[in-house]
Parts: C-alpha cells; structure tokens; sequence
C-alpha cells in the first residue's frame, strides 16, 4: 500500500466528512453545495462512462426554453470505456457553438461578461479527456464560489471491489469518518457494511431559495453557471442547501 494512503487509513484522529460522485458537465448548484459540505471530495472517475448522461452535459435557461449544451466525446460501452479515460471530440465547432448559445441566454445578464471569458478560455485548453475538463471546471467554479475543500481523484486510491464495498474502501483509505451521499443512492446502499465500519453516513438535502433569474419562471435544475451570470459574487451564497442532511447513521 502507498505510505500516505496507509497513514491517512490508520490516522483518525480528526473527524473527515466525505463525498464520492462522479464528475458533472458545467454541474447545478446542488453538486458544489455538496463539494462545500464535505472535507474531502473524491472524483468518482473509475467508473464506466455513461452516455445521455450528466458527465459531458447540461442545460441553459433560454428565452425558448432549456437547452443542452454537450460535448461531443468518444465513449464506446462495449470497450469497457471509463471516465477517466473518454476523450473529447473536436471535430466539431462545439466550443463555438456553446458561446454563441451562452451569448443568447446570458448576454444580458449583469455578470455575464465577468465569468464568460475565463469559461471560454477553459473550453479552448484542449483537454484530452472529458474528466480533465470537468475536473479543471470544477476546480475554477469552487474558486469563485470560495469552496476550500479538498479533491481527491479515485484512480488514485485504486479502490477495490464492486458498489458499496468500493465506496468503503475508498473511505478507509482516506480515513473518512462521515460519508455523506446523494440521496438517489439510496436503494443501493448497504447500511450494514458502513456501520461495520464505524463510518457515518448522511444523505445530502438538495433545498434551495430562488435567485433572480433570466427568461420567465424560476428553474433551480440549470448549470451553476445560470447562477453565475446572473448573481456574481452574491453566488456563493446561494448555495447552502435550506435543510439539513438526512442522516442514517451517527458515530461519535
């Protein structure tokens, strides 16, 4: 085992709430309030990427509705292909097309020339994976909305075994006291094994205030990039979930 890994699975002395997802296109809000209310954040990028899914999409507020905004990526199920692994296409004017619909939805409004450029600017990087690219995103967003945690990658810890017992043992590599979830995990979790554990484990409530907004009424689901946009600094302080975590088991 490697030294630091084997010293953070021994040393819990300090209480270390943790989150494990996989990573998110341009994510809603909900996904940095559950960053903000972890220790430590691990990026759940061993998994076989999923098509029609969150990892390479999200959606914008239009005067004509919602819209996707997409990258375009080569990912194969019948190779087997991870996340960490599927590569960006770019055979396609995707980057411009993405600025010309941003320039539609938010060109009025009030941050929108605060954010837009740097947000480009990442786009126009040529990452060579779509995890490097939602990873650097994430990264830059937490830095505006003055999130200080942690991010750790799972490949990195090399988790062993399938579902639950992966989660566990990435915790136990990190030294996780608390393992907080989304809630759409729930009818897979085997509880037992965290209380075997001594691990904790919450669900993450996802409760919100509206935020003023472009193009009709209120949608909380869009990229947190809409919150951006449209709030600017103010952001960060609307993303503090209105209720409290649900909490399933508790150690002291």
């Amino acid at each position: 085992m490697n030294l630091a890994i084997e010293h953070l699975a021994t040393d819990k002395r300090v209480a270390k709430s943790v989150g494990i997802i996989q990573s998110n296109y341009i994510p809603w809000r909900g996904y940095f309030d559950f960053i903000k209310s972890v220790d430590l954040f691990v990026v759940f990028d061993c998994l076989q990427y999923t098509t029609f899914d969150w990892r390479n999409r999200n959606q914008i507020k239009t005067d004509k509705g919602l819209h996707w905004l997409s990258v375009p990526v080569d990912a194969s199920r019948s190779r087997g292909d991870i996340i960490l692994n599927t590569k960006i296409k770019y055979n396609t004017p995707w980057v411009e097309d993405q600025m010309k619909w941003l320039r539609l939805a938010y060109g009025k409004a009030p941050f929108f020339d605060l954010y837009f450029s740097p947000f480009v600017e990442l786009l126009n990087s040529k990452f060579t994976t779509i995890s490097q690219l939602n990873c650097a995103l994430i990264r830059w967003i937490n830095k505006i909305l003055e999130i200080p945690t942690e991010i750790k990658m799972s490949t990195d810890l090399n988790p062993q075994g399938t579902k639950t017992d992966r989660l566990i043992d990435i915790l136990r590599k990190v030294g996780a006291t608390k393992y907080v979830s989304g809630p759409n995990a729930k009818p897979y979790m085997d509880v037992e094994k965290f209380k075997k554990e001594n691990i904790s484990l919450e669900y993450k409530s996802y409760s919100y205030r509206e935020y003023p907004q472009l193009h009709g009424p209120f949608n909380g689901t869009v990229t947190v990039l809409d919150l951006l946009f449209n709030c600017g600094p103010e952001a960060k302080n609307h993303i503090s979930s209105l209720t409290e975590n649900e909490k399933i088991l508790e150690f002291k």
